[in-house]
């Protein structure tokens, strides 16, 4: 059983109250709060390396781009994924679902084919199929 006290804990926003009462934040497609592990690392990556990706060959740029890579095997193990090449970084939920509607789209559907979302599907992902649809 999740200690769900503990885990909000995690989350310096929810710690805030709206309306008297604890906030609940449910908009995670369109942007998902942070636990403070993640926002101190984001931190201490601006303040300390902050350097494009794959870009450059001076030390910060190596640097990034080993951070970069270091994040991509870690969430390889934990998703149990073949390979690093499997794992692609967005910008967020709704580039994510722009890549794969248009990926699957380009090689798996043709003429005739259908896709069915739910009457309360997220908007970035009702969009990115109705434009593949065209």
């Amino acid at each position: 059983m999740y200690d769900i006290n503990k885990i909000r804990k995690d989350f310096p926003i929810l710690s805030r109250k709206i309306y008297g009462k604890p906030l609940v934040y449910l908009d995670n497609a369109a942007t998902t709060q942070k636990p403070l592990c993640v926002l101190d690392a984001m931190r201490d990556e601006y303040l300390n390396v902050n350097a494009n990706v794959h870009r450059g060959v001076h030390w910060l740029s190596q640097q990034a781009t080993e951070l970069h890579e270091g994040a991509r095997e870690t969430v390889r193990k934990f998703i149990n994924a073949k390979s690093t090449t499997e794992i692609v970084f967005t910008r967020g939920t709704t580039e994510g679902l722009n890549l794969v509607a248009s990926s699957f789209s380009d090689e798996f559907m043709k003429e005739g084919d259908e896709v069915i979302v739910s009457a309360v599907e997220h908007h970035s992902n009702i969009v990115p199929w109705q434009l593949q649809a065209r």
